[in-house]
């Protein structure tokens, strides 16, 4: 068991396995769009629902960030493979401020201002488009297109200080080449193989720096869908 220091924080290596041939880790973390995601309580006996709402529940309390290491596994590029782009520029323009006063009602520890300025750190990024494609995943930045052939590399688990949990889906650059980070992190609330709707990912030449970034998550919505359409979606989880 080890600890290591993460923005201040006492950040603890509580366990490691293996994940088919891959190395996962599990560590302590405090800010990300999963650790402020709400807890689901399970109060009935799972014997009072059928089958499928037994279902729905675990997924609910997956998507939670409540799971067993044992239920984690291992998921191929081609779950979030399409054509993505940065909320961003929504957060930007005022779109999402529904989003940012939802919120506020419904939580009442922030003010939409509040909120508002939190999701701005979180969101920011200047890669305004995503598309991937098989093992190729190409980043638009100011109108200009890198791209780049990625690999799996295993998964690590986080747990948040918030008493949730969340699983990173590392993917690595094949070949070095110029401006392509060597290491992308997928985190889009599913902890095995599923199409994803959304995704927060992180990317950059040290992984292990990567696992210790909680504050800045930019965050991708299929490109076919307006700003309107994503507030509604993020209102309605």
């Amino acid at each position: 068991m080890k600890s290591t220091t993460l923005k201040g924080l006492s950040v603890l290596l509580l366990s490691s396995f293996l994940a088919g041939c891959q190395s996962t880790e599990t560590k302590e973390v405090e800010n990300t769009p999963e650790a402020e995601t709400k807890a689901v309580h399970n109060e009935s006996s799972k014997s009072e629902h059928n089958h499928s709402h037994v279902h729905d529940e675990d997924a609910e309390k997956i998507y939670a960030g409540y799971f067993e290491d044992s239920q984690v596994q291992d998921r191929a590029l081609s779950d979030w493979e399409g054509d993505w782009q940065s909320v961003y520029p929504y957060l930007l323009d005022g779109t999402l401020d529904e989003v940012f006063e939802h919120k506020a009602q419904q939580n009442g520890d922030k003010t939409a201002e509040e909120y508002k300025a939190y999701y701005d750190i979180g969101y920011k990024t200047n890669t305004e488009r995503i598309v991937i494609e098989g093992n190729n995943v190409t980043f638009y930045e100011n109108g200009e297109a890198f791209t780049g052939e990625y690999e799996a590399d295993g998964y690590e688990i986080l747990n948040y200080e918030a008493g949730n949990r969340g699983v990173r889906f590392i993917f690595k650059l094949t070949e070095p080449a110029d401006k392509l980070p060597q290491y992308i992190q997928f985190s889009d609330h599913s902890i095995s193989p599923t199409k994803a709707d959304h995704y927060h990912i992180y990317w950059g030449d040290d992984q292990n720096a990567l696992l210790e970034e909680v504050t800045n998550w930019p965050t991708y919505f299929p490109s076919d869908m307006d700003g309107h359409t994503i507030a509604h979606e993020m209102i309605a989880h």
